[in-house]
This record gives C-alpha cells, structure tokens and sequence, in this order.
C-alpha cells in the first residue's frame, strides 16, 4: 500500500538521527565529508538523498542502509509526481 504523502528523508535524517545524538548540521556534515549547505538542503527537504549521500549515512550512522534511504527517498519523489499531470498517452500498437 502506497503512504500518503511520505517524508522527505532529511526529516527523518533531523528528527530521528541528527536530534537524538546532539549532532549540528554542521557537525554531521563534517563527519560525513560534505558541505554544511548540502546536508542543511537535505534536512531542510530541498536538497535530494543520491546514492553516494546514502552510502555515506550509512556508513556514518550504521542504520538505516544506503538503500532504505534510496527509497525512502524514492519513495517521496514518486508521491509528489503522482500529484501532478504528465503530457504522455499510453502506448497502442497499430492494430494490423
């Protein structure tokens, strides 16, 4: 079943990781060799999680994995998709 509307996973990186540990942006940033403003987009839900930001969460924090985070991320941009119109038919081979 499909969630309404699901976090972006830099809500969940804030709420449920960075909070609990005490960790600064800044600080999470720095153990995670990134800049302060690509992880600040990221929790602020305007930056995205790619595969290599996901490894190194992973790796940094041990859990979740890199790939719950891919789709968790995944996950929230196919939801806001769905919302919105595509200019696409389907497709109808000729019938011969």
């Amino acid at each position: 079943m499909e969630m309404y509307n699901p976090p972006h996973p830099g809500e969940i990186l804030g709420e449920d990781i960075l909070k609990p540990l005490g960790l600064s942006i800044t600080e999470a940033a720095s153990h995670l060799k990134v800049s302060r403003k690509t992880l600040s987009k990221i929790v602020n839900g305007r930056g995205v999680i790619t595969a290599d930001m996901a490894l190194r969460l992973e790796k940094v924090f041990r859990n979740p994995s890199a790939s719950t985070w891919l789709a968790m991320q995944n996950d929230h941009d196919l939801w806001h998709l769905k919302q919105g119109e595509l200019d696409v038919t389907p497709y109808q081979p000729d019938a011969a």
